[in-house]
């Protein structure tokens, strides 16, 4: 008999290795995606699980988030610029029956769909949104990946655009335009403050001129910082308005005698 021939220390041994090949310990981020005779089966884990060697079989999954480097990309914006684009999508498993089933390797498909999203995305937009709107970008690209890695069970959290290298002929030329548009902005300014400055003179010209009392005053505080200057002679304009009851005393005096 073949038992007799292995002995009772063979059979002990041979049981031994059937146990240890049947065990597996899945790490609490883990999960077993079993086969039972090349059916699916169901997810175990984590933990401690008993596979049956040579009927059933097991691929680990990873539940944490990837942090993927998408490589970069030549993009051709809206504009006909020509800029590299490199950019990191965080993402992570969040059914491990579709991420084993539905595709064959979802890091891989996750990707290389990133990269293509990417390039599509940023070639409906110019350079100047590519530069300022960068978050809207971001979203838009997380919303695109996101929708179609669904089916493979994988869950797109965030999407970052790391860098925009761009021509240096194409950057000097943003440097003068960015420099042009500083100078519109100076002179719209300096225009914008002569204005209310006018229309507030125009409105004092209007008050004094409704408020005689008012010149007069002013005629004094002007009097009053002129003496205050080191100047020796100052000529100052008179109103006749502060002459006028003088000269009607005089000439009633006059009219008496």
């Amino acid at each position: 008999m073949i038992i007799e021939q292995i002995g009772a220390g063979g059979i002990i041994l041979l049981v031994v290795i059937l146990i240890a090949a049947s065990l597996r310990i899945l790490r609490e981020y883990e999960r077993g995606v079993v086969f039972l005779l090349g059916r699916f089966w169901k997810v175990k884990g984590p933990g401690l699980i008993v596979i049956i060697p040579g009927i059933q079989q097991m691929v680990r999954v990873d539940l944490r988030t990837v942090v993927m480097d998408v490589p970069a990309q030549d993009v051709i914006t809206r504009d006909n610029v020509s800029v590299k684009v490199n950019a990191v999508i965080y993402f992570r498993v969040i059914d491990s029956q579709k991420a084993i089933i539905q595709v064959a390797n979802f890091l891989d498909a996750t990707s290389q769909l990133s990269q293509t999203t990417l390039r599509a995305v940023l070639g409906k937009h110019e350079l100047d949104e590519l530069l300022a709107e960068r978050d809207k970008l971001n979203l838009d690209i997380q919303k695109i990946i996101d929708a179609q890695t669904d089916a493979w069970g994988i869950k797109v959290s965030n999407v970052e655009i790391k860098h925009v290298d761009i021509d240096p002929s194409m950057v000097r030329a943003i440097a003068q335009q960015a420099e042009a548009e500083r100078t519109r902005r100076a002179k719209v300014i300096h225009a914008e403050g002569e204005l209310q400055a006018a229309e507030k003179l125009l409105q004092a010209a209007q008050m004094l001129a409704r408020q005689p009392q008012a010149m007069q005053l002013r005629y004094l505080q002007t009097l009053g910082a002129i003496a205050g200057d080191k100047s020796s002679t100052i000529i100052f304009p008179v109103p006749m308005d502060l002459l006028a009851p003088f000269l009607e005393l005089m000439d009633k005096r006059r009219a008496g005698a």
